[in-house]
């Protein structure tokens, strides 16, 4: 599942070619996610990395995550069944 969000997630990027001939990309429903690169494909790698780190703050810290293409990795709360 944590492997099919972050797939998900960097589909959602978005790329641009820099003034200086870099490219740089982020991910808009991860605030904080951006990376760079001097190709396309060390772009996506470094937003890959970024997005994993992301990822393991969030959860040590409890943050809400974005709920992506349907994905939940939020906690989900569980109820005792009474009897």
């Amino acid at each position: 599942m944590l492997i099919d969000y972050i797939q998900h997630a960097l589909r959602h990027a978005r790329h641009e070619l820099m003034e200086n001939g870099r490219c740089y990309g982020h991910i808009p429903d991860c605030p904080g996610t951006w990376g760079e690169g001097e190709t396309l494909d060390q772009c996506r790698d470094e937003l890959q990395s970024v997005l994993e780190d992301w990822l393991m703050i969030a959860f040590r810290f409890g943050a809400r995550l974005p709920v992506i293409d349907g994905i939940d990795l939020n906690p989900q709360a569980s109820y005792a069944k009474a009897d």
